[in-house]
């Protein structure tokens, strides 16, 4: 493996650390502090109803605690990285249309790289066990790449059901690729800014800080609001089935309370970073599952999450429950109709989220 990076270095296809893809805009909502935001008016119910699915409270018809999934890769290119053609996979009838960007789109595929889930990392996904991403961000053209349902990459493309681009250098509008229209993430969201990895916690340790992002987490769809989402999701999906009023729809953003001891929590600087970043900017409910965090698997990052001054694993949160958290206003939720309208490539956003 060591002689492969080396390899891959030599080449201009480097995966090696590299901090994980932000957007550079302070306002895009993704890194925007919301401590201070106002909250829906029946934030205490929303989290009373989710609480009450389990005993722990989160996950999909399993009950799953506060537990963190470190399955996926974030891939690093440049301009000399090789690009391969997106190719809709089984075939084009499968492809997310007009809601990812066409078939035949170069992607940048580094030498040596993962999709999700594959351990060791490779580029041949055995489906029936994760949802394999493939997220690849290109440092020197801040482009961000994420493809979902990969089954293979490889010289002949990416065989995927989606495969689309974000412009890290841009704020996107309230319903940011397009309203009804889906992306690598069941809400329409980015991925791999709303994920975190071992670098960037222990970053953060050096100055007790935190993450200066939003994460992202999941629910089941039973959990979710039937048929609903809300901005800055631009999708949802008919599969979520909750009835009750003051269920949770795709895209809300909790923030941990202000009221919430961290210290007394966890003595791990390395958690506190997390639950830091989880008061300030909180997390994104972005797409259905069991595991409510993922994190960025390690494998190609410098610091590893068993290092004795991180050591974080699965269960390092557990005990957090959805009391805990607060449900930021969004507005009113909008009706799922799978009426993908996508945002033209060229629009410039003048206002931002507000626009």
């Amino acid at each position: 493996m060591r002689a492969l990076v080396l390899m891959a270095l030599l080449s201009g296809s480097s995966v090696v650390a590299a901090p994980l893809p932000r957007f550079t805009q302070p306002n895009a909502i993704w890194n925007v502090d919301v401590s201070q935001a106002p909250l829906r008016p029946n934030s205490a119910a929303m989290m009373t109803h989710l609480a009450a699915f389990s005993s722990s409270g989160w996950g999909d018809t399993r009950n799953f605690d506060f537990q963190i999934d470190f399955g996926m890769y974030v891939l690093h290119a440049n301009a000399a990285t090789t690009t391969v053609p997106v190719v809709a996979w089984p075939d084009p009838d499968d492809y997310y249309s007009p809601d990812c960007d066409a078939p035949g789109m170069a992607f940048p595929l580094p030498a040596v790289g993962g999709i999700e889930g594959t351990d060791p990392p490779g580029y041949d996904c055995d489906a029936s066990d994760n949802d394999c991403h493939l997220l690849v961000v290109n440092d020197s053209s801040k482009i961000l790449y994420e493809a979902y349902g990969v089954n293979a990459a490889g010289a002949g493309g990416v065989d995927t059901i989606c495969g689309l681009r974000w412009d890290l250098t841009k704020v996107y509008p309230r319903y940011g690729r397009g309203e009804h229209c889906t992306s690598a993430d069941g809400a329409g969201f980015p991925v791999a800014p709303l994920l975190f990895n071992a670098d960037e916690v222990w970053a953060a340790m050096q100055t007790q800080g935190d993450f200066g992002h939003a994460i992202r987490f999941i629910l089941g769809n039973n959990r979710m609001m039937r048929h609903k989402y809300v901005h800055p999701a631009s999708h949802g999906t008919t599969a979520t089935s909750d009835t009750h009023p003051d269920a949770v729809p795709y895209g809300s953003r909790l923030r941990l309370k202000a009221s919430f001891d961290i210290n007394g929590f966890s003595s791990n600087e390395a958690v506190r970073v997390i639950l830091r970043s989880l008061k300030k900017y909180g997390m994104f409910l972005s797409d259905g599952g069991g595991i409510p965090l993922t994190a960025e698997a390690d494998a190609f990052t410098t610091h590893k999450w068993s290092d004795a001054d991180i050591d974080i694993d699965s269960h390092s949160l557990y005990g957090i429950r959805p009391t805990d958290f607060e449900v930021v206003e969004a507005g009113d939720p909008m009706t799922v109709t799978y009426d993908c309208v996508r945002t033209p490539d060229d629009f410039i956003f003048i206002d931002g989220y507000d626009y």
